[in-house]
């Protein structure tokens, strides 16, 4: 048996395996991923990049390489069969909320290769043509037996997480239920040369009585993709092929299809796994939840349980944490997954009802009222909070506590930005830290010493009471950026007593790539 030093094996390198094989090695913690697949994939449904992801690509360092391979959508022009219905802004609809504040697409397959990228710069290869035969937990480390080319491998490891997709080895290794249901409609995905009525930084969507049809840029190949769904004429065929629906495409889209790349078609689940956890394995992205492509948030809540799961285990394994602390992964991810699939569910359904009624609602109403919403401040702040995925709470998870101002633990911690930098900027640290908006009380910051969590004063702003902060109040921030524990005055003996609650050491200051204790940072 290979007894070897991998603290977390990882079945799938997809984006949420990789994200979670990054945000460990960058931790410090030993990881193995492996994927049955023989290379990364070639094709790709998902091309959202929200905020929140690009906010956490940023803590690794590696946000920069991700846009610069991506298109900012600046515009969404929504299209009926009569001409355009609306134009709606999107290169800065979270203004004040997120340093990425505009729509951005990057296909999925470019997206993984970047990461893969990343992650052989840290020294880690992705395992392929490997499959996961068998595996066990035995209370104290798992036991799992890896298939490569007919050779048998068996690995003991201290956590396996299952990144492995929608029909995930690893759920139904521990016989977890999927519930849910697959919609009617079936999808099809095009990566198409084409000419037409193209935004080149823009999403064109074309709502009609029947259905929708999306048309985005993909950067590199300076290619066009097309979303939408099949014809009803078309969707009980075996085989489905480009040039059966060729017409309604075009007719669709407004774009005329000179050179097809690639084209798929496909039909969308929508389930939630009843556990993400089983003692020492846990289940992240498609083999926990699926839903409607609506609103392009699969692939972004995928990395979003990588990292909730990164920094715990990264914290567990190197006994910085009580081992409690994992127990906080399923009730923060499962409450969203459950969210998402509730709220895209009513999105896919209004989006492709075949009713008449619904129909010309779509048509002709639709337009109208995004239009106006979109335009005001509130309607677009409330409309990118959702879709960023920078609205994400988990108030109600078991280590989240207390409130100051608007900002409860759970939160994501509110975005301030300053002439001199913003409150972001220390999270690169992936360390837990004390943020104070205002006036640090000296005895408080001599009293958390001890602890070696830095404190970081920002000067109150006028930015800093929008964002919901209160004047002085104590913000304990985990690495992931959220907010642990609010509290509106100084009191140290109420974050010793959290961070004693789950034996809470930070990491040390030699190994946190980014760490000034107790700096105090002028935003003004």
């Amino acid at each position: 048996m290979n007894m070897s030093k991998t603290k977390v094996l990882i079945a799938g390198a997809g984006p949420t395996g990789l994200t979670l094989a990054l945000w460990l090695t960058r931790l410090g913690v030993p990881v193995r991923i492996f994927d049955k697949a023989a290379a990364p994939g070639e094709t790709s449904r998902a091309l959202a990049v929200q905020a929140r992801t690009l906010e956490f690509h940023r803590q690794i360092g590696i946000v920069d390489d991700v846009l610069a391979a991506g298109v900012r959508l600046e515009r969404l022009t929504l299209h009926t069969p009569a001409g355009v219905a609306a134009r709606l802004p999107l290169s800065d609809f979270g203004r004040g909320i997120s340093p990425y504040s505009f729509a951005f697409a990057l296909p999925q397959d470019i997206h993984e290769r970047l990461l893969i990228t990343h992650l052989e710069r840290a020294g880690v290869e992705v395992e392929r043509d490997t499959e996961l035969v068998a595996f066990q937990d035995k209370g104290e480390a798992v036991i799992a037996t890896l298939s490569r080319n007919g050779r048998t491998e068996t690995v003991s490891t201290a956590y396996l997480a299952g990144c492995d997709g929608a029909r995930s080895a690893v759920r139904h290794g521990l016989n977890i239920g999927f519930p849910g249901g697959t919609y009617e409609q079936s999808f099809y995905v095009a990566d198409v040369k084409g000419s037409g009525e193209i935004t080149p930084n823009g999403m064109d969507t074309t709502i009609s009585s029947y259905g929708f049809a999306i048309v985005m840029p993909v950067r590199q190949s300076g290619s066009v993709r097309l979303i939408g769904i099949v014809p009803k004429a078309h969707e009980a065929d075996e085989t489905i092929t480009f040039e059966a629906i060729r017409a309604d495409v075009e007719r669709d889209t407004g774009v005329k299809v000179h050179e097809v790349n690639w084209f798929s078609t496909y039909r969308v689940h929508h389930r939630v796994a009843e556990r993400f956890r089983a003692g020492r394995v846990f289940l992240c992205g498609d083999a926990g939840h699926i839903h409607s492509p609506a609103g392009g948030q699969g692939m972004n809540t995928g990395m979003g349980d990588a990292v909730n799961l990164a920094w715990k285990l990264a914290a567990v394994v190197q006994g910085r944490a009580d081992a409690r602390l994992l127990d906080s992964y399923e009730p923060e991810r499962i409450a969203f997954a459950h969210k998402l699939i509730e709220s895209t569910d009513k999105v896919f359904r209004f989006v492709t009802s075949r009713s008449r009624l619904v129909g010309l609602f779509r048509r002709y109403l639709m337009p109208k009222i995004m239009n106006a919403a979109l335009h005001t401040s509130f309607g677009s702040r409330a409309f990118f909070g959702v879709i960023s995925q920078a609205a994400i709470e988990y108030r109600a998870g078991p280590i989240s506590a207390g409130t100051a101002g608007k900002v409860g633990g759970g939160d994501r911690l509110p975005y301030v930005v300053g002439a001199r930098g913003d409150n972001f900027e220390p999270l690169r640290s992936l360390d837990w830290q004390i943020h104070v908006y205002g006036e640090v009380n000296a005895e408080f910051r001599a009293m958390l010493a001890p602890a070696g969590i830095p404190v970081h004063a920002f000067a109150w702003s006028e930015a800093a009471g929008k964002a919901g902060l209160q004047r002085d109040g104590a913000y304990l921030v985990r690495p992931d950026g959220h907010v642990a524990l609010a509290s509106p005055v100084q009191e140290a003996a109420t974050f010793q007593r959290y961070l004693a609650g789950l034996a809470i050491r930070p990491r040390t200051a030699e190994r946190a790539p980014y760490r000034v204790p107790g700096t105090m940072h002028s935003l003004a």
